[in-house]
């Protein structure tokens, strides 16, 4: 299968005052990727409030990003923890012209082994056989510590449409492991945005995350300077990111996501409940912070 490769971000889902779906912003996030080279949207995971949406709204965003989605390759992560639900937005998936489906390790129920995970990914992608398959590997969210490179031993047998893996975990030998897995087979797509450079020194080729939103141009000239040899330019530039990241973490964490948002004009709502929403006078705090690391400089603009 063609190897996601560049930034993908991580959209997220709109919402209106009232908390509820606003699709037309869909297609300013798109447009924002097209304009600031983001190459794909991993659509509904946890940026994205998947485990908060119904499967009705989850059915609208997918059927809006396959009408929007344009240049932007759209992977749309279908679930974690009803199997049914997940067969049926896979199937769907296929109609509404997603170019890939993605699960999460069920999070209440658990498998009890990576054997387990890897019978019940099979059962998602099988409803879609045509459409690239990848596993979402979260565990300090879903607590699923398995294997992820006996996952693509037993999953290389027996998911035939498996493309590869989200790999959000901090196990750099293990993430090393697997994109070598029978010669870089695999995607196996970066997770941790404030780490970029680290991964591409083991061979990153696609990153998925949060922050490619409103800050592309920043990774892309990281990547840039990367490719060309420039090291220091590019520890430079990753630094830049970690500041980002503290700020963010400073207002909020991933409820303070929508803040830059607005800040770079493209209104997304707020998150909804549990995850805490920062006030508007935090917001104009926010803004002064970034404003005072040269944040402007190098955001996506609209």
């Amino acid at each position: 299968m063609k190897k996601l490769t560049g930034l993908i971000a991580a959209p997220f889902t709109p919402f209106n005052s009232a908390g509820e779906l606003a699709l037309d912003q869909i297609d300013q996030l798109a447009a924002l990727y097209e304009k600031n080279g983001v190459q794909g949207a991993f659509i509904c995971g946890t940026t994205g409030e998947g485990a908060s949406l119904s499967t009705q709204e989850k059915k609208q965003v997918m059927k809006r990003w396959g009408e929007v989605k344009g240049k932007v390759t759209s992977i749309f992560m279908v679930g974690g923890t009803s199997m049914t639900e997940m067969q049926e937005l896979a199937a769907l998936a296929v109609s509404e012209k997603m170019d890939g489906i993605a699960i999460l390790c069920p999070y209440f129920l658990k498998p009890k082994d990576v054997e387990e995970l890897v019978k019940y990914c099979a059962l998602i992608a099988s409803k879609a056989p045509s459409l690239p398959f990848y596993y979402y590997h979260i565990p300090a969210i879903t607590d699923g510590y398995f294997s992820m490179l006996k996952f693509l031993e037993l999953a290389d047998m027996s998911i035939p449409n498996l493309a590869g893996i989200k790999y959000t975990h901090a196990n750099i030998m293990e993430y090393h492991a697997c994109r070598r897995f029978k010669d870089g087979k695999y995607s196996i797509l970066w997770g941790t945005d404030e780490a970029l450079l680290s991964g591409l020194v083991i061979g990153v080729e696609g990153a998925v995350g949060s922050t490619y939103n409103y800050a592309a141009p920043l990774y892309n000239e990281l990547i840039s300077a990367f490719r060309s040899g420039d090291l220091e330019k590019a520890e430079r530039l990753q630094f830049k990111s970690v500041k980002m990241v503290q700020l963010l973490q400073k207002y909020g964490g991933i409820g303070a996501g929508k803040a830059f948002m607005k800040i770079i004009g493209v209104d997304c709502g707020w998150f909804r409940p549990p995850v805490h929403s920062p006030t508007e006078s935090v917001v104009t705090a926010l803004n002064a912070d970034l404003e005072e690391m040269g944040f402007f400089d190098f955001c996506s603009k609209k």
